[in-house]
């Protein structure tokens, strides 16, 4: 068919007064062809209108697309059954034509970003392998929007005090930060809301703004919004991943920095340049990072066990022996677990990323050959107390010792400071009728202490009338 070029200067030739030889000949076309648009009169190009075979059934495929769910196999199938004679092309391109469970593409947006605008971070489960074994891990990911500048690093897990690692170690490989971070609708940020409505959480909002950055998510099924970072996903797979072992995350991340760095260097053809050409142009824009800021933490509250340890994210680490029982505070950060008595520093140790349960002992937080097991026979502070208290006060504390578990100097603990606090009479009185009912727990015995107290102390007097009997003056 002639498209409509050459229609319309076979009809301009036609009114200089040209016949159809003549035209056909000029043209190198078919006297047939010539004439045909001659008759026609008109440069659009007529469409070809042919019977379809799917248009008598029209009806059944609407109401079998309905019912079978919009699987056009199965509208097929049916349609067989029922004797139209088509092929399942003829089913789908009729169904394409005429808007049956079809809807016309819309065209691919593109957002323009200015130097330093912002920044997209997301996350996506992967698999790497490490130590010999495949593992699922998290890969947290941030690319710049202007430069294409991009930074990944691989978790076992994604919280927010690992998202806060994250984007700390971010700011810091890049030098500053955009002054916007575009996020998907995830928890770890988003307290409420989605999109333009989105809350994030105050936690996460005074974070970024103390590196200078807001938060902000795109709308539900918007994720185009975050293609810079969501199409980068796919590279890591297929290219950082794709054959390599790791010995353990330790490792992982520090080949994954590597490999932001080569592919910052790489030239991309959409940018007809490297994204470190235009990270040059971008940084001077950009928020710088803080002179200080302070060190990145998940805070626990821990008692020291029996065994002279503390327990975090399933791992063991040692303390000074000497604070069996003990409440300390423990800080776990990118790479350190450090334990602290108050304001004190009492033990450090390299955080453990191992899959596996680790006890992690250092040889100064043990007792001096042979002084553990004298000290062991020595009872705790409290416990001294305890024993040196009036009767059966020394021998209910030897008992719930025996009856208890591991954690025995923090129950000794407790009993003692309740001998310190409560009236002496109520409080003897309550450990007698627990030993007598072999009662060891301490919770009960306090409920029995307070209504022995109740009772003692709080009784209105025997002579004290009614108030509806009280005598009335006048």
């Amino acid at each position: 068919m002639l498209d409509e070029g050459l229609r319309a200067a076979i009809l301009e030739l036609r009114k200089k007064g040209l016949g159809v030889r003549t035209i056909a000949r000029m043209m190198k076309l078919s006297r047939g062809a010539v004439r045909t648009v001659v008759r026609a009169g008109t440069a659009a190009a007529p469409r070809l209108e042919r019977d379809e075979k799917a248009e008598p059934h029209e009806a059944d495929i609407r109401e079998l697309h309905q019912r079978c769910k919009g699987n056009l196999v199965r509208v097929h199938e049916e349609l067989l059954l029922r004797g139209a004679a088509l092929s399942y092309q003829a089913l789908t391109g009729y169904c394409r034509r005429h808007g049956i469970g079809y809807a016309a593409p819309k065209p691919a947006g593109r957002y323009v970003f200015e130097p330093a605008e912002e920044m997209q971070h997301d996350t996506s489960p992967h698999l790497a392998r490490i130590g010999g074994v495949e593992r699922r891990v998290q890969t947290a990911s941030i690319v710049f929007a202007y430069s294409r500048m991009r930074f990944i690093q691989l978790y076992p897990s994604f919280n927010r005090f690992t998202c806060k690692v994250f984007l700390d170690e971010a700011v810091t490989f890049f030098g500053g930060a955009c002054r916007r971070c575009m996020v998907d609708n995830t928890h770890v940020i988003v307290l409420k809301g989605t999109g333009a409505d989105m809350v994030p959480v105050p936690e996460m909002a005074a974070f970024g703004q103390r590196y200078g950055f807001t938060f902000v998510a795109h709308e539900k099924g918007h994720a185009n919004r975050s293609a810079h970072v969501e199409r980068g996903f796919d590279h890591v797979e297929r290219n950082f991943l794709a054959g390599r072992d790791f010995d353990d995350f330790a490792h992982l991340n520090r080949e994954a920095l590597d490999w932001s760095h080569r592919i910052n260097r790489k030239t991309r053809r959409a940018l007809q340049g490297s994204a470190l050409d235009f990270f040059a142009r971008e940084q001077p824009h950009l928020v710088p990072r803080p002179q200080w800021v302070p060190e990145v933490y998940l805070l626990h509250h821990r008692v020291v066990d029996i065994e002279g340890f503390v327990h975090v994210d399933g791992h063991i680490y040692s303390v000074p022996w000497q604070l069996l029982g003990r409440q300390v505070e423990v800080r776990e950060t990118k790479d350190k677990v450090r334990v602290f008595e108050g304001p004190r520093l009492v033990a450090e140790h390299p955080r453990v990323f191992a899959f596996a349960k680790t006890r992690v002992t250092d040889p100064r937080h043990r007792p001096p050959k042979g002084e553990a097991v004298r000290l062991s026979k020595q009872p705790t502070p409290d416990e001294a107390e305890l024993l040196r208290a009036d009767a059966p006060l020394p021998d209910f504390a030897k008992a719930v010792k025996e009856h208890g578990t591991s954690r025995w100097p923090a129950t000794m603990r407790r009993l003692a400071q309740m001998h310190r606090d409560y009236p002496k009479k109520p409080f003897l009185d309550a450990v007698t009728s627990a030993s007598h009912y072999g009662l060891y727990d301490l919770d009960r015995l306090e409920r029995m202490v307070l209504r022995n107290i109740a009772t003692e102390y709080f009784v209105a007097p025997a002579d004290r009338r009614p108030p509806d009997e009280e005598p009335h003056e006048g």
